[in-house]
């Protein structure tokens, strides 16, 4: 090899190497780059973002021209700098071309250029996105024949590969990000509350946020007017459902404003007012209704109020906009609501909890992440889990808790003590129910 030929030699390695650091970079910041700040610039009216939307549409083709191109002059640039170190090497030559390659590739291909990408994905991205729509569209026939290879063999290896395949719905990527953002600090555990509850409500139904029925406050309509005006002011809720004959016959809804405007108009007495005919009819919802269905058919009636039923037509309990709306924004209390101790955190870093206390709301309190797939309450949960209806005082070892068993009534829990696991120094989870010295600990049963 002449002199003039080292050296243009050398200079190519130079370039191939600068090639394959592109290719790594452009990989790294078009599979990194966030999909929506992307669309942001898009809509801004930056055209690279909108070429660099369409090569991320098509990932697939777009790792495949990038690798080829990649693989293509890495080989290259290794076969170039065997033969410079051939010649002024000798045999020795082939061991140093693998070296000095391995190193020069490693930093200057590889590390280098997605440590930078990897800092400014989307910048980076915007910047190349043109030449690498040269690029994909260059390799584009090679890369259609490599695709189709790939997925031939994984068929034969029983793995099929859709056209269409999607690795993660969009919610689960949205929840993805509010998780990470909370993780490293980018939102508080309250926003994270917020958009994690907006983001549930397609997944949760009515029969999980509803008031059960054993805690409605409902009247029966054939009860004396004046003693039903005392009632529904003595109540703190605005909507109050009516039943007549039998409590499970619901009639209307009572609210307070109607009624007021009914005692004005009667000259305060409430002997000459007919409650059912200010009553609204009682509208009644399947419990499986989603709360983004119920949200929006709240929405669509202009109403607040609706009465859940099971499959069988049988009142559940009762659901409300403001059920719904604290699923996002949390607990709703005005001057009017009943505040009911039904959690009461403990210095030993246990909670004591009233057992119809939903597992949601405690998972909420406590940043806990008990399962609600089974059960609704946290009473619920532990005689799903217990397979038994609990004595008191038993204790029950489950994901990562262990519960205590403080009251029972009938065949209702009303009161345990939670402890996370982690805060029991040497505690080893029992594999059956034991009975634990008395515990003291009370809170006031909510409804």
């Amino acid at each position: 090899m002449t002199e003039t030929a080292l050296w243009l030699a050398i200079a190519a390695i130079f370039v191939l190497l600068f090639l394959s650091g592109f290719f790594s970079g452009s990989e790294t910041a078009l599979t990194a780059a966030s999909r929506a700040r992307m669309h942001q610039l898009e809509k801004t009216g930056d055209w690279r973002a909108r070429v660099a939307m369409a090569l991320i549409s098509n990932r697939e083709r777009l790792i495949g021209a990038l690798l080829l191109g990649n693989n293509l002059v890495n080989i290259l640039a290794s076969a170039l700098a065997t033969t410079v170190f051939l010649t002024l090497f000798g045999e020795a030559g082939v061991a140093l071309a693998t070296l000095v390659m391995t190193a020069l590739v490693l930093i200057f291909a590889e590390v280098l250029p997605k440590t930078w990408a990897i800092s400014n994905p989307e910048r980076f991205a915007v910047t190349v996105s043109p030449i690498v729509r040269v690029v994909v569209a260059v390799f584009g026939p090679v890369v259609i024949g490599v695709e189709w290879i790939v997925r031939a063999i994984l068929k034969m290896v029983g793995v099929t590969v859709g056209d269409d395949a999607s690795i993660l719905s969009a919610h689960d990527e949205l929840r993805g990000a509010v998780d990470l953002q909370h993780i490293e600090g980018g939102l508080e555990k309250g926003e994270r509350d917020r958009l994690g509850g907006l983001l549930d409500l397609a997944e949760l139904e009515v029969s999980d946020v509803m008031v059960h029925r054993t805690n409605m406050v409902a009247l029966n309509a054939d009860d004396d007017p004046g003693k039903l005006v005392n009632a529904a002011l003595a109540s703190p809720y605005t909507r109050l459902p009516l039943w007549r004959g039998e409590s499970d016959n619901f009639v209307g809804v009572l609210h307070a404003k109607d009624l007021l405007r009914a005692l004005h108009a009667a000259g305060g007495d409430a002997a000459r007012i007919n409650i059912l005919d200010i009553a609204a009819p009682a509208w009644f919802v399947p419990d499986t209704t989603s709360l983004q269905d119920q949200l929006n058919a709240f929405l669509r009636h202009k109403s607040h109020f609706a009465l859940v039923v099971d499959e069988y037509g049988e009142v559940m309990g009762l659901v409300t906009l403001e059920d719904i709306l604290e699923e996002i924004v949390g607990e709703i209390a005005d001057e009017h609501d009943v505040e009911l101790e039904g959690l009461r955190p403990q210095a030993d870093g246990s909670v004591i909890v009233d057992g119809s206390v939903p597992i949601r709301d405690l998972n909420r309190a406590a940043d806990w992440s008990l399962p609600d797939d089974e059960a609704t309450t946290i009473a619920g949960l532990v005689i799903h889990e217990a397979r038994m209806i609990p004595e008191e005082r038993q204790i029950f070892t489950f994901h990562g808790f262990r519960f205590t068993v403080l009251r029972r009534e009938k065949n209702r829990i009303t009161r345990l003590r939670i402890m996370p696991l982690g805060q029991i120094p040497g505690v080893k989870a029992p594999t059956a129910p034991v009975a634990p010295p008395s515990d003291s600990g009370a809170v006031k049963a909510g409804g």
